[in-house]
């Protein structure tokens, strides 16, 4: 009885690390839903200070558990993830706001078309069902702490004639049933605009940044992230790591205009 009375109040004297998100740490983390195709997942290459943590950021990782932060953030296709912009966003909302904990939720899926953002939708190419699997992921997440935005980039795989026609609406829709599955009208999302790397591409990812730009302005608590100056890494569809990282920032920027 004396030892375990003694381990106890040695026990009150143990410096304690910043705990990771738990219950009793809810109210004091803020979730970030991060969303859509390859150009949200990271497709960057990886270097320098990408694969180290920050005190305060955790990702909720593939088997759901919080681990501290650092890039690849996603798993989608594990033998092509990289560096994306979610890092560097939560970089930047941790730096101005200082929150206790920043988690991140990754749920973006190379290549998805945003008719698989949709109950029941699935993905051949990675034997996924995008939306159902963020709900999960949301669900898991929200025991943790509260969701005070999303950020969402998607629209390459929509980026043809037959697709562009119904986009709006289809965006539109997914908006509000992230609203409705976190259970807040008025959460933030940011959108962000696909890059234009040739002059062809102006003419279907130019439409779908025309609707995504429309959709931003017109809906409520919603930001646009633009992609003006961005370059690729060369395939004239992926960002860079470095234009990610300034996408990430971007990101942050447009949301504290929304959550302020």
């Amino acid at each position: 009885m004396k030892k375990i009375v003694c381990l106890f109040l040695l026990s009150l004297f143990i410096p304690r690390t910043k705990a990771q998100p738990s219950a009793s740490t809810k109210q004091k983390t803020d979730l970030y839903l991060l969303a859509g195709q390859s150009n949200m997942s990271g497709r960057g290459a990886l270097g320098g200070d990408d694969t180290v943590s920050v005190p305060g950021i955790w990702m909720l990782n593939k088997e759901g558990d919080w681990v501290p932060a650092r890039d690849p953030l996603h798993f989608d296709k594990p033998k092509i993830v990289g560096v994306g912009p979610g890092f560097a966003f939560a970089k930047e909302m941790m730096s101005v706001q200082k929150p206790a904990n920043i988690g991140l939720v990754p749920c973006a899926v190379g290549g998805t078309r945003i008719d698989t953002w949709v109950p029941g939708g699935y993905d051949e190419a990675t034997h996924t069902h995008p939306y159902d699997d963020a709900l999960i992921r949301i669900r898991k997440a929200m025991e943790s702490g509260v969701f005070k935005g999303i950020i969402w980039h998607q629209g390459e795989s929509d980026a043809n004639p037959a697709l562009i026609p119904g986009y709006e609406a289809k965006l539109r829709a997914l908006i509000s049933r992230f609203r409705q599955a976190i259970g807040n009208e008025k959460l933030p999302i940011v959108l962000g605009e696909l890059g234009i790397f040739k002059e062809e591409q102006k003419e279907t990812k130019g439409r779908i940044n025309e609707i995504i730009r429309k959709v931003a302005m017109t809906t409520p608590y919603c930001g646009l992230a633009g992609s003006t100056g961005l370059t690729d890494r060369g395939d004239f569809t992926h960002f860079d790591e470095s234009s990610a990282k300034t996408f990430g920032k971007r990101y942050a920027d447009v949301m504290l205009t929304i959550i302020r």
